[in-house]
Order: C-alpha cells, then sequence, then structure tokens
C-alpha cells in the first residue's frame, strides 16, 4: 500500500511546458505528490503568442483533453484570445469552402477531400479532428489546472544534476536538493536530466536553418505573399511582417551568434531573391531539422518524455501532440506503479508504446524537409505528392497521420479496436464515454450488462469501473476494456469469456483487489 513521505515526492518533474504539465496533472489524479521544476521565472514569452506561438493539437491531443474535462477550457481560453479570434471553432467544426485540414511540407489538403468512412471506429465526440492554439494559451490552461490539483510547481528552478539510488532519486535546481522516489525529464530539446543521465541521444544531422521573423520592410510589396520554393530554400510571407524561411545551410546559424537585422535581410535576400530591405527586426527565433531520439526512455527511476525523449523540425507541428501522447501514456502507468498494484513489466509499456510512435514522427518530419530541398528532383517529387495528396485516398492518408487517427499501439489481441483510441460511446441517457474518463481509471464497458461482468470487475475496485447497459451504436462490440489513457485494451463481439476479460485485466490493472489507499 503507497503512502507519502513528508519529505519526499513521489515524482519530480523538470519542465513546466506543457508536457510536464500535462503529466502532473494525470499524477495527480490518482493522488500522488508532484513537485514541477522549471527553469523560467517568468511562463509569458512572445515566442509562445501567435502568430509564432501557434499549434497544432491532433485528434488524439483533443481526446485525451476532452476526457479529462480540459477541452471546453482551452476552447474557452483560445477563444478569449484576440489574435486568434475564430481559430478555437475549428475544434467544433466550421464548415467553409475548401477548408483547409492541414499540410505535408506545406502542401494543402482540405476537408471536403477526405473520406471519413475509413475510420469506422470514429464516433461523434464533442473532440474533433484538429484545433489551433496558441501554446501560451494551453500552458497557462495546464498550469492552472495543475496548481488547483495540488501539484507543486515552483519557478526559476533549472535542474543541474541528480543522483539515483535504488529507492530514489536526488534532483540538484537553483542551489536546493529535492528528493522524489521517481524523476522524468521533460525539459525540452536540450534535456540537462538527458544528459545528466547519460542517455544516448542518436539520429539525423540537420540540413537547414529554419527562421521565424516579424520584421517591418521598407517595401512590404517587395515581398509576394504566400509560399514559395526558391533555388536556394523555401519562405513564406504573411503581410505585412511574418516571415518564415528555411535556408539550406546545414544548421550552420542556429543558436551560435546573436540574430540581428542585417542578418536576417541577407539571409531573406538570398532566399528570396529579392532585394527586400528590413528596416525592423522585431522578433526572431531559429530551428533546424536535426532529428534525434533517446534509445531508451528509462533507466531506472528516472524517465524521459516530450523534447527530453525526441526531438525533430516544426514543421507540421508534431511535437506538441507528441509529447502530450507521451504524458497520457506514462501517467497512470507510472501512478499504478508507485501505488503498487501495477503488473511488474507495465512501465515497461511506457517506451514499448511510444518510442515506435515518435520514430514515425520524426521519420515524417525527415519527409518534409526532403521534400523542401532546392533542387530540380525534389521540385518534381513535389509535383507528384501534390497530384496524390489532392486525390480523396491521398488526402485521407495525410489527415491519419497529421491528425493522429492512424495511432494505434501493439497490444496483441484479434480485435482491430484494440489498441486503438476508443469511441465515444453514447449511453441511451446522453452520457458519453469520454466524460466517463475524467477520472483516471479504467473502464469495463458493457452493452449486455451481464451480472458475471459486472462481478468480475468488482474484483479491481477502484482501478476499473464498470459502467453497464446499451448505447445508441455499439458498433457490434459487446464490450469493451478501456485503460486509463482511453485506448483499448481488450474488445469482444461474442459473448465475453470470463477468463480471457479477467487476463486483460490482470494484464494492465495487476492482482485483483482493492486499490491503495491513494485511489
Amino acid at each position: 500500500m503507497h503512502k507519502h513521505h513528508p519529505d519526499i515526492h513521489d515524482v519530480v518533474i523538470a519542465g513546466g511546458g506543457p508536457v510536464g504539465l500535462f503529466l502532473a496533472c494525470e499524477l495527480r489524479l490518482l493522488n500522488l505528490s508532484v513537485l514541477v521544476l522549471e527553469r523560467s521565472e517568468d511562463p509569458h514569452s512572445p515566442l509562445k503568442r501567435l502568430p509564432f506561438g501557434m499549434r497544432g493539437l491532433s485528434a488524439a491531443t483533443l481526446e485525451a483533453l476532452y476526457r479529462r474535462g480540459l477541452l471546453d477550457e482551452v476552447v474557452a481560453a483560445q477563444r478569449a484570445n484576440d489574435a486568434a479570434g475564430d481559430m478555437a471553432t475549428s475544434a467544433h467544426g466550421k464548415e467553409q469552402s475548401r477548408r483547409p485540414a492541414g499540410h505535408f511540407a506545406g502542401i494543402q489538403f482540405y476537408h471536403e477531400d477526405i473520406d471519413s468512412s475509413k475510420w469506422p471506429y470514429r464516433l461523434p465526440s464533442p473532440a474533433d479532428t484538429s484545433m489551433a492554439v496558441a501554446l501560451e494559451t494551453l500552458e497557462t490552461v495546464l498550469a492552472r489546472r495543475a496548481s488547483a490539483m495540488g501539484a507543486d510547481i515552483r519557478r526559476g528552478f533549472s535542474v543541474d544534476a541528480f543522483h539515483a539510488s535504488d529507492e530514489e532519486v536526488a534532483v540538484h535546481a537553483g542551489g536546493e536538493t529535492f528528493r522524489g522516489r521517481w524523476l522524468v525529464g521533460c525539459d525540452g530539446g536540450r534535456s540537462a536530466v538527458r544528459k545528466a543521465g547519460g542517455f544516448d541521444f542518436v539520429g539525423t544531422d540537420p540540413e537547414c536553418t529554419g527562421y521565424s521573423v516579424d520584421v517591418e520592410m521598407a517595401d512590404p510589396e517587395a515581398l509576394p505573399p504566400g509560399r514559395h520554393y526558391t533555388p536556394t530554400g523555401m519562405y513564406t510571407h504573411a503581410r505585412p511582417g511574418t516571415i518564415a524561411m528555411v535556408a539550406f545551410d546545414g544548421g550552420a546559424f542556429h543558436r551560435v551568434q546573436p540574430i540581428t537585422r542585417e542578418h536576417v535581410q541577407a539571409v531573406l535576400r538570398r532566399v528570396s531573391g529579392t532585394q527586400v530591405t528590413l528596416t525592423k527586426l522585431r522578433l526572431a527565433t531559429t530551428w533546424t531539422d536535426r532529428a534525434c531520439q533517446a534509445t531508451a526512455y528509462r533507466q531506472g527511476r528516472v524517465l524521459l518524455a516530450g523534447d527530453a525523449a525526441h526531438i525533430h523540425s516544426p514543421l507540421g507541428g508534431q511535437g506538441l501532440n507528441l509529447g502530450l501522447g507521451d504524458a497520457l501514456n506514462l501517467g497512470w502507468k507510472l501512478a499504478s506503479t508507485i501505488r503498487g498494484d501495477a503488473p511488474a513489466d507495465l512501465l515497461d509499456s511506457y517506451p514499448l508504446e511510444r518510442h515506435p510512435v515518435g520514430a514515425r514522427v520524426l521519420d515524417w518530419s525527415r519527409a518534409q524537409v526532403a521534400l523542401m530541398r532546392p533542387t530540380p528532383s525534389t521540385r518534381a517529387l513535389e509535383a507528384i505528392i501534390r497530384d496524390l495528396i489532392a486525390t480523396r485516398d491521398g488526402a485521407t492518408y495525410f489527415a491519419e497521420r497529421v491528425w493522429g487517427v492512424s495511432l494505434r499501439y501493439d497490444l496483441g489481441g484479434s480485435h482491430p479496436l484494440v489498441g486503438r483510441s476508443v469511441p465515444d460511446f453514447e449511453r441511451l441517457d446522453g452520457t458519453k464515454v469520454g466524460s466517463l474518463l475524467r477520472e483516471g481509471k479504467g473502464l469495463m464497458l458493457d452493452f449486455d450488462a451481464g451480472a458475471s461482468l459486472q462481478a468480475l470487475a468488482s474484483r479491481w475496485r477502484g482501478r476499473v469501473i464498470h459502467v453497464a447497459g446499451d448505447v445508441r451504436d455499439s458498433l457490434g462490440l459487446r464490450a469493451v476494456l478501456v485503460r486509463p489513457d482511453g485506448f483499448v485494451a481488450w474488445a469482444s463481439e461474442a459473448v465475453p469469456d470470463d477468463r480471457e476479460i479477467a487476463q486483460a485485466l490482470s494484464r494492465w490493472f495487476g492482482e485483483p483487489g482493492d486499490a491503495g489507499e491513494s485511489a
């Protein structure tokens, strides 16, 4: 049985960005003591606001926020952001002609070209397929929720080092030492936890330096708006002065010198082929397409999540969604392990499930950079991708990847729903399954209301909630076991077999018996 100790936190999280904050919320759902150490004293930054702070939330992320009761708050906060006025409503679908649904290396695909009938396990839900949000808005909502749930968030503490034993981890930050049973590095691409822990971080070197700048120009008309591929790179101009550009220089100018107006002007002239003159540089940041991943996400009592575990170019906006997916997958598994009611190998399933997802996103990022290279052969390949993405099957494929609809963990099991996000089944009283996951516990969905199934689920009381009753569309299923993260662990269209269900329950929720006092 798990008990708190006043001098030691259950989990210390290095990094108070969206990934660390969401993980803190997940751990607090199961009443663990959580300390978040964030290097930055001020959570606000112009780079987190629009336009540079705009992020696309995938279907998987929106489902996670909805299931934890956060989606409405995020939507409301984004609507209140005057600079983003109508972006938030995209979460609930705003119909208009040729509505952009996403892009691959800047090549748009559109909602009306997507065949959603290819996704038979998606039911109508408040969580739509995509939404644009300012990073600052999302981070503010998550910080507010984590604090309200009792997480201890301390700013101005940069993790310098740690010492791990078989029982705990001593974390050194800001001249102080904090003790935790576990340490999770959510401290970004230059993660101090990853470096101090000696995690192998392997991948591919950069081909380009990307720039996102806000400028004033002597003659804004000299630079045509929109996205343009050139013999020396690519640039996008949104008037009056928001510019993104990519220079294929091997990443030579990323974080090696101050970003000056003169330097940005020189790069813009070279990439655009124009003699544009910049009169003021208001804001600027750089990035590269370096793509690396930790070979292991865990060493003893130290784990990695988010950019600490994997980095890639921001093209396509996959990084935030990937990190939040890590937090959702890790949270309940680490909490169950600490409480002592988890199967022995439950925590091992975190890297087994999430490492392949990260590797796939890194390759997706690399493919986009490859399609932007300033060569005749790349432009020829781009024309072919453009033709493919304009087809119904092509748009559907790219939507699956960009929106995260195709996400499926290899959990075994014979039913094709196993490993996928649970459909948002609607009960006859109007209750939806998504709203039943707010406590962070598993669900046994019993559409036949079988007495034996209820008795079986009751043996895992405190960890699994038995939900009986018919639904408006059961998709032909009799019963479904849902993990706390909303992914299907077991499903059956036949009369359920008690032994088979018991095995599935034991695999994900440990031995039968009431959960410990932390539940």
